[in-house]
């Protein structure tokens, strides 16, 4: 395995990456916040759905980056078990909490959006079923990450159910092509022009820059975290 640098400057290090992640973060709620206002003062209503719709300028962004989250996860612990590089193992770690994060976003706004829409809290379509799957399997992801204390079993062990999850993730974005669900097609990511109309594009891509600069900012912060753990078990085993 790749060792870490010596526990001194590498705590030294965290404790940067700690700070730039904060003030990411930071500036990425602030942003999340404007898009709130510019979504319920500037964005048109849609026309059947009104008021609830607005939901979609939170529930779109976090699904995104819940899945962009897994995604790299399921890479990174890829190139961990070819390289045995910590670090990598370090950032897999810090998405999965980040994913998860973001995944109990979307499952929370997904059922508050689908009440007044769909008249159900809930419905085991196939996109709903598939993506509260693939929360419950990072949950025992990090559940794994929790119980294992040698730090090589734990990162392969681990690497092996992210790259699982990450399998999961295009039958979730496919899952409105290959089953009948009440879930629309895409209107953005889809090899076509987006359907929607531009003013509600425009709240929605702003949206989902500043989602993304809070997946950043928070995997950022969580990575160093991370790093100042590894320092001081370093610091301890020595």
């Amino acid at each position: 395995m790749t060792a870490l640098s010596p526990p001194e400057p590498l705590l030294a290090d965290a404790r940067r990456i700690v700070r730039r992640g904060r003030a990411l973060s930071i500036i990425a709620a602030i942003g999340i916040a404007g898009v709130y206002v510019l979504a319920l003062r500037f964005t048109p209503e849609e026309a059947r759905q009104g008021l609830a719709q607005k939901i979609f300028y939170l529930h779109v962004p976090a699904a995104w980056d819940a899945l962009l989250a897994f995604s790299l996860v399921g890479i990174v612990s890829a190139l961990y078990l070819w390289l045995a590089d910590p670090r990598l193992d370090c950032f897999a770690e810090a998405s999965a909490e980040v994913g998860v994060a973001f995944s109990a976003v979307m499952l929370t706004t997904g059922p508050i959006w689908a009440k007044p829409i769909w008249g159900t809290w809930w419905t085991w379509d196939a996109r709903l079923t598939l993506t509260l799957f693939l929360f419950f399997l990072f949950v025992g992801y990090l559940s794994l990450r929790a119980a294992l204390h040698d730090p090589e079993e734990r990162a392969r062990f681990s690497a092996v159910v992210g790259i699982l999850g990450l399998l999961l993730v295009p039958f979730i974005h496919l899952s409105v092509y290959l089953f009948r669900t009440l879930h629309p097609q895409p209107v953005v990511l889809k090899p076509s022009a987006p359907s929607l109309p531009s003013e509600m594009l425009r709240t929605l891509l702003i949206s989902a820059l500043c989602f993304l600069l809070l997946y950043v900012g928070l995997v950022t912060m969580r990575y160093g975290l991370g790093l100042a753990l590894r320092a001081r078990e370093a610091t301890d085993a020595g």
